[in-house]
């Protein structure tokens, strides 16, 4: 029986781009093609929120596939996810058009400043009337690096570095106005309390940021904070800040052991892993009868071109797949350099080499397809089933569904999986509330003593 306290958390894996995370979709014929608009993104975030998602989640990133060959051409050419505006904009438009849906999206800690993401994220966390979540990612190529005027990327390891001083930062600034701070009492004068509006003070090895932050807090405090590192270095960030945790995993047993890894990380961060939720990346192909499903899926498949595969291993891993022959083994000089340590450990898993081949990067992550996470594929109550084996199985605490080609895929969970899911008790027939996190079932973080103190 399955525990009717526990519920599936679940979130809608958005771009701000010309495709979904599969760059066939566009190729799709019933792929909407009308992303230039604010109507195209709001269509979506009402049938994620018709069908009670958690979150609407925003992948981002800050440049055009143009590492294949040194060049654009071929991505451009293809369409392959090179439409990437600022998804801050469209992340409002739609929280415009809902009330309860999470609304969550990528920003950099490697190109921005603190001050001005805890002003934006605040903003949005206002705005939104406490929905907001980020995605806090270190970006991963040399491209965006040349967008912002950079000759290179930074190493692993200090990105991670730089990214943990970036979130105490952030935090800090957060915490500069007290939850009763504001009294707008015309009649005496008083806007707010001094004594309950704080400087941060940061000085530190990448930051210093005085504080404190012109905005008050939202209805839920603070954004909430999605993270999706799984290299080692990853795994141990994510397990110190994540609110929510966005994973890969190829299979169910590879599954139920990084789950499980994750959630030590975040014991050992002193965090109670129950507070946080652990998600991994799906497809989902339903249909009214198995073969119906099935042909919905191969037909998907079909739309990918071995384009797509090689621009975004490219653009994932800061190599050049062009450069290297299909049957050519990576040397030990390539792979440390290949910037993506969680999707390179993943291929050297599933692959069984230590040295993978190009062929093998292809094939085994699954890039450009659907195939690069698992396919939940049958009926309602096939599609169900598959998904509580996971669920309850010791994987996950909920999913983030990509889709084939939108907005069909959702409408299709929307309207075929949901359903099935509520009658067997695993998933929310409404919202908790209001705000982000008292639909995920976690608590605001306690104000630090020294941003109570610091004067």
């Amino acid at each position: 029986m399955a525990d009717k306290t526990r519920q599936i958390k679940m979130v809608g894996f958005l771009q701000a781009q010309n495709c979904s995370i599969a760059p066939g979709s566009w190729r799709h014929p019933a792929g909407a093609t009308d992303f230039l608009t604010p109507d195209y993104f709001q269509r979506i975030g009402r049938v994620l929120e018709d069908g009670k998602f958690h979150l609407a989640f925003f992948d981002d990133r800050l440049a055009m596939p143009d590492i294949f060959g040194d060049d654009h051409r071929e991505a451009v050419e293809n369409g392959v996810r090179v439409v990437k505006m600022d998804p801050v904009s469209i992340i409002t438009a739609i929280g415009m058009a809902t009330s309860r849906i999470g609304l969550g999206i990528t920003y950099s800690t490697t190109y921005y400043e603190p001050f001005h993401v805890a002003r934006l994220f605040g903003t949005l966390d206002l705005m939104t009337r406490g929905r907001a979540a980020w995605n806090v990612v270190t970006s991963l190529n040399n491209s965006e690096a040349a967008n912002f005027g950079r000759t290179e990327h930074l190493a692993h390891d200090l990105r991670y570095e730089r990214a943990d001083e970036f979130l105490q930062v952030v935090q800090g600034l957060w915490n500069s106005w007290e939850d009763d701070a504001l009294v707008v009492d015309k009649e005496t004068g008083v806007f707010a309390d001094p004594s309950k509006v704080h400087r941060l003070d940061h000085k530190g090895k990448f930051f210093t940021s005085r504080g404190p932050l012109p905005v008050p807090r939202s209805p839920q405090g603070q954004p909430v904070i999605i993270q999706a590192g799984q290299s080692g270095r990853g795994r141990q960030f994510a397990g110190k800040w994540g609110d929510l945790i966005f994973v890969v995993y190829p299979n169910l047993d590879v599954g139920r052991k990084q789950y499980a890894a994750v959630k030590q990380e975040v014991a050992d961060a002193g965090r109670n892993p129950d507070d946080v939720a652990i998600c991994p990346a799906c497809y989902v192909c339903v249909g009214e009868t198995q073969a119906i499903a099935e042909e919905k899926r191969e037909y998907i498949r079909a739309l990918a071109k071995p384009v797509d595969a090689v621009v975004l291993l490219s653009e994932a891993l800061n190599f050049d797949f062009a450069s290297k022959p299909m049957d050519s083994e990576f040397t030990d000089e390539e792979l440390q350099k290949l910037s993506w340590s969680g999707f390179k450990e993943r291929v050297q898993t599933l692959s069984g080499k230590q040295n993978p081949t190009v062929r093998d990067f292809v094939h085994f992550s699954g890039r450009g397809t659907i195939g690069e996470f698992p396919i939940f594929c049958g009926t309602p109550t096939q599609v169900a089933d598959q998904m509580e084996e996971w669920f309850t199985g010791g994987a996950c605490d909920g999913f983030v569904l990509a889709a084939t080609h939108t907005p069909g895929a959702f409408e299709d969970f929307t309207r075929f999986v949901v359903p099935e899911l509520q009658r067997r008790g695993l998933y929310q027939k409404d919202y908790a509330g209001s705000t982000l996190r008292e639909n995920l079932g976690i608590g605001i973080p306690p104000r630090p003593v020294r941003a109570q103190a610091a004067e």
